[in-house]
């Protein structure tokens, strides 16, 4: 796709219209692709929007739209008659001031990455992000993060022939060599994988492996493990739970930083209205809560009917599937350090499967997995998961 004119124009966070111009770009770009699932709009803009995501309260960001003449294939060489002005790429850039207190270093990030298979355009946008970041004294640029580590993280680097689960990010194919050929190298891999609870075990529960429950079994009586599950009336006490968990189980991870309370109570809030309370278990010694494992169902299967739109059609479409969910996502599994040794998370996932199955779900994911994490990957193995997705992040010294 010849194209012409190109120029990058930075865009106002703040402002309502270039918001809705960056969702209108990746509509645009992905609406052909069978495996993109569309965001429903609106949220889409709340989540941009630094006066209502709760992330924007620490970051400062900066958002770039790559604008060109693009000339139809058809054109006769040396001509550009019927040529259309036209976005053809975003980026965000994002400074994270929590990041750069936890890791003492001054790597910025880029995020938002949407492009034309361009590398023309593709260096561009991330000329500007990069000199953006420069500009800020930053020494080096990581991503894609849009836009921390709780949310989209990554390019997919394999496994494109399959739609993301809930919160999982999802690019075309000739995303990781545009910013490969830029000069970005990655540095951290992120691991997706499946349990097909159907080829696996039938989806029947007595089908799992007689050793695999043996072993689990008798974690839970050696380590006086107690298994329960959320309790849906006493929602703000397990959102604390939570809060404690996931903050002292993740804090030592790649790229961890300290979550606040007003994102957590967020992305809880958001959660609640697709939770299925037989999906998230935590783990109790002695009333003392130790460890949790929070599954979401696959609203993606949803979100995808109803084409980003709510209204007027979209709740009709909700309605129609949310019972037809057969995906789920291990979107959140940890125990606190000094419980680990009691085998607690293979027992986690253990329960978790077993209801997931019981209440009819086909297929589970776990992710995302840290490359490093060698002691999770390996449980996870154990426990049947099969790799089938990569993700991954990239850096570069500015």
């Amino acid at each position: 796709m010849p194209i012409h004119n190109l120029r990058i124009t930075q865009l106002d966070p703040n402002k309502a219209s270039d918001r809705s111009r960056l969702v209108k770009f990746t509509f645009k770009l992905h609406k052909s692709d069978p495996y993109w699932v569309p965001p429903l709009i609106g949220d889409r803009k709340k989540f941009l929007d630094p006066a209502k995501n709760p992330s924007f309260e620490y970051l400062k960001v900066a958002y770039f739209v790559a604008e060109a003449l693009v000339i139809p294939e058809n054109t006769p060489k040396g001509t550009i008659t019927g040529g259309m002005e036209q976005d053809v790429g975003t980026i965000a850039a994002v400074i994270n001031p929590r990041h750069n207190e936890t890791h003492n270093d001054k790597i910025g990030f880029f995020g938002l990455f949407e492009c034309i298979n361009s590398h023309e355009v593709a260096d561009a946008l991330l000329d500007a992000a990069a000199g953006w970041l420069r500009g800020q004294g930053y020494n080096g640029m990581r991503g894609p993060a849009t836009f921390t580590m709780t949310d989209e993280v990554g390019l997919l680097v394999d496994g494109f022939n399959d739609e993301p689960r809930i919160l999982m990010p999802y690019n075309p194919p000739y995303y990781p060599e545009l910013v490969e050929v830029y000069g970005l190298k990655g540095v951290m891999d992120l691991y997706a994988y499946k349990w097909d609870m159907i080829a696996q075990y039938g989806g029947k529960v007595e089908n799992l492996p007689p050793k695999l429950v043996r072993v689990m079994e008798k974690l839970k009586q050696r380590g006086n493990l107690t298994l329960r599950k959320m309790d849906m009336k006493d929602w703000d006490n397990e959102v604390e739970k939570v809060k404690i968990i996931y903050r002292a189980a993740w804090e030592a991870n790649w790229g961890a930083v300290p979550i606040t309370d007003h994102e957590l109570d967020h992305y809880a809030a958001e959660m609640k209205q697709i939770l299925d309370p037989n999906l998230v278990f935590f783990v109790e010694i002695e009333d003392k809560t130790i460890g949790m494992a929070l599954t979401l169902p696959d609203a993606n299967f949803v979100l995808k009917k109803m084409k980003g739109r709510l209204f007027p059609f979209g709740i009709i479409q909700a309605l129609r599937y949310q019972n037809k969910i057969t995906w789920a996502r291990v979107w959140a599994l940890g125990v606190l350090p000094e419980y680990r040794h009691l085998g607690a998370d293979g027992v986690l996932i253990y329960e978790t499967a077993k209801s997931a199955m019981e209440s009819g779900y086909r297929c589970m994911e776990g992710s995302w997995i840290l490359a490093n994490n060698v002691e999770m990957n390996r449980l996870i193995q154990n426990l049947g998961g099969m790799l089938y997705k990569t993700y991954r992040m990239y850096e570069m010294e500015l």
